[in-house]
């Protein structure tokens, strides 16, 4: 009985010595772990002053990694948190929140750098403006550069970016400048291109082929720049959808054909117009007289034929009319004489009568036996590049750095 109350009296004081020892030990863990809980919550503090600025610091250092080679160390100082002071990196107040400070704009014009463009760029949502003209940035472009919702002005001129044409940036809904000139982009160009409220749009000197959109919708764009692409086809009628805005067209070596529709005449606002190194056949249409702003006028190097009429060499802002390497056979009135009104011309190697350096009277007579009846001419496919192969292709090392439009700063809706 003895035996049997000692052990009973063991076992629960073995209890009350368990029920304590825990109950010291959760004391004891709590006296330590409450310290380092209320230093977390009171002294730490984040290096960004938002976390879009961390966001940023994200996309800009994994930029950084895939960059290969930066000849002038361009982006050496991208380092730490402060990317607002990252040389090429601008930031500004975005246009939901007067005080808050996010990257607004990137300008890496010139830099010569070599890489690519990561995936990370997507979260650089408040970008308004992306210039990269002049590097060697090659690739595709990311899709997740759909994210930037307030890109204004895309320039990736003169690099080495590959593929189709990048669809993505038809999905910016704030783009208003695009310039994609002097990479490798190939196949078609997407209609919808000529539809978005665009103001500038430079495809020119890529691979693009196939044939120009026919069905242009309408479009915003001041300047279209096509040049030194095998695009072929006719210049399609519905041109003049872009009648309201369009100040500038080159088609220069585009492998064009047919003829000059005459709705090219509906460009009032026309300023330059460049159809040079082409196979475009025909006359001048006459609806070009109606043309009272165009300033320049580039036909030479195709196979036009017919006469040049007065009405477009008394075009009252006419400074610089080239027809040279055509069929042409008569000049009307004023034409013949365009330097005493003050404007610069050159007329060579046509077939007009009397006027020095002009084309075999064999060349002339086969092309006056076969006239062009342009409303029976179908159009071709695509070409080679422009008559007998030829290609005006300007040096990318000749192409000025793209000055911005704007500065970040004065995006719209930034301050």
């Amino acid at each position: 009985m003895a035996s049997t109350s000692c052990s009973s009296f063991i076992s629960r004081a073995f209890i009350i010595l368990l029920v304590h020892l825990s109950s010291s030990s959760n004391n004891l863990a709590a006296k330590h772990t409450y310290p380092a809980s209320h230093h977390y919550r009171h002294h730490y503090r984040s290096p960004f002053p938002n976390p879009k600025l961390q966001q940023a610091y994200n996309a800009l250092q994994a930029w950084k990694r895939v960059i290969y080679s930066d000849p002038y160390n361009f982006t050496s100082n991208w380092v730490g948190p402060g990317v607002c002071n990252y040389k090429g990196v601008y930031c500004a107040a975005p246009p939901y929140d007067k005080k808050l400070k996010v990257v607004a704009g990137i300008d890496l014009n010139g830099a010569d750098i070599a890489g690519f463009l990561p995936d990370e760029l997507g979260l650089l949502s408040d970008l308004a403006l992306i210039h990269l003209n002049s590097n060697r940035f090659c690739g595709i472009l990311p899709q997740t550069l759909a994210n930037l919702s307030l890109l204004f002005e895309l320039d990736l001129s003169n690099n080495r970016f590959v593929g189709p044409f990048p669809y993505v940036v038809l999905s910016l809904p704030s783009l208003r400048y695009l310039d994609l000139r002097y990479n490798e982009f190939e196949g078609p160009l997407p209609p919808q291109l000529f539809s978005k409220n665009l103001d500038a749009i430079f495809v020119n000197n890529n691979r693009f082929s196939n044939v120009i959109p026919s069905n242009f919708i309408g479009s915003s764009a001041s300047v279209v720049v096509f040049a030194n692409n095998k695009l072929g086809g006719c210049l399609p009628p519905s041109i003049s959808n872009f009648a309201n805005t369009l100040e500038e067209l080159l088609l220069i070596n585009t492998s064009l054909s047919g003829c000059l529709p005459p709705e090219i005449g509906y460009l009032y606002k026309l300023k330059v117009l460049d159809v040079s190194n082409n196979n475009l056949v025909g006359p001048i249409p006459y609806s070009v007289a109606g043309l009272a702003h165009l300033e320049q006028l580039n036909l030479a190097h195709n196979m036009m034929s017919g006469i040049v009429p007065m009405g477009v060499c008394i075009l009252p802002n006419l400074e610089n009319f080239t027809f040279s390497y055509n069929f042409f056979c008569e000049e009307e009135g004023i034409c013949q004489n365009l330097t005493s009104h003050g404007i610069a011309f050159d007329d060579r190697r046509n077939c007009l009568p009397e006027k020095p350096m002009q084309r075999s009277q064999k060349e002339c007579q086969a092309a006056l036996e076969h006239p062009v009846d342009c409303f029976h001419y179908h159009c071709g496919g695509g070409g080679s590049g422009g008559v007998l192969g030829r290609s005006t292709a300007i040096p990318p090392a000749m192409i000025p750095a793209a000055t911005p439009l704007l500065s970040p700063s004065m995006a719209p809706g930034y301050v």
